[in-house]
């Protein structure tokens, strides 16, 4: 169900940028638009890893160094079917974790020093079954083409404001007016906020599908439940200070003490994901 629903919320991108596009810059404007946005975006895939790292100062660690965790990250990547991906510690004490990579021989699997602390066997297993499930579903590329496109709608956007600003549009030209201004106001108001909404919408059920996959691969949907719920409770009680534009690769957002609007959130609400989870019956 989930992956139908980001196919569909794929799908509902790819018509807005199609029909903002087709509207204001015809299928040039639309292209020049989508090129833009892919260069930009296609760096951050690309060195997706080391901007990450780099930026909370993760570091990596050999069988020799962290014995228990590489173990587990490796055991759990044979069930997975996965290549054992690079560990790194990031020093915080926020209990969290994440994955990284452009693909499954390029991936990277990060914990915090917080969560080594707080989670038993069980419940680690389960975070990192999690993560190990966002590399295999290819979680890093589709979130960055849901990127692209929005990307793509925020410059056509600006692009409306401009033409607004000096008066010229294709819709004034060709409908006298009226139209072509309220065309503008939705075009560099209203559609950034629904591309943002529907590319929330598409990091939220890769969510619930990693959730899913986590349980499947450990094989214990109880110790990531459980671990959800201690991790939530550490997001508060020792919040970090993450960058927004990559709270949506941690297992649960840095920014939950912040959040005020569902719509805009990265996750699901941390109570429906623990309830599925505790529902869940593995074979």
């Amino acid at each position: 169900m989930n992956s139908l629903k980001t196919a569909l919320l794929l799908g509902a991108l790819t018509g807005l940028l199609i029909l903002i596009g087709g509207y204001f810059g015809g299928q040039q404007g639309m292209v020049i638009a989508f090129v833009f946005a892919m260069v930009m975006n296609l760096g951050s895939y690309w060195f997706s890893d080391k901007i990450v790292l780099r930026m909370y100062r993760g570091q990596e660690v050999t069988e020799q160094e962290a014995p228990e965790l590489y173990r587990i990250v490796q055991d759990l990547s044979m069930k997975a079917g996965l290549p054992m991906p690079k560990v790194y510690i990031v020093p915080s004490e926020t209990p969290n974790a994440f994955a990284t990579g452009r693909n499954e021989k390029h991936a990277v699997v990060a914990v915090t020093e917080g969560i080594l602390k707080m989670l038993n066997r069980d419940e680690l297993e389960g975070v990192l079954s999690h993560e190990l499930t966002h590399i295999k579903n290819k979680d890093i590329l589709i979130g960055a083409i849901a990127a692209t496109i929005a990307g793509a709608i925020t410059m056509l956007a600006h692009m409306a404001q401009w033409a607004a600003i000096f008066g010229g549009s294709r819709g004034s030209d060709e409908e006298g007016g009226g139209g072509g201004g309220i065309g503008l106001i939705f075009m560099a108001i209203l559609s950034p906020i629904a591309a943002m909404i529907i590319q929330m919408a598409i990091s939220r059920s890769r969510e619930y599908l990693a959730d899913d996959g986590g349980a499947m691969v450990s094989g214990k949907p109880y110790g990531l439940a459980s671990a959800l719920e201690k991790l939530a409770r550490g997001s508060v009680a020792i919040p970090m200070d993450a960058n927004p534009s990559t709270a949506h690769i941690f297992t649960v957002s840095p920014l939950s003490g912040r959040s005020f609007m569902t719509l805009f959130s990265t996750h699901p609400p941390i109570e429906e994901r623990i309830a599925r989870l505790r529902q869940m019956k593995i074979k």
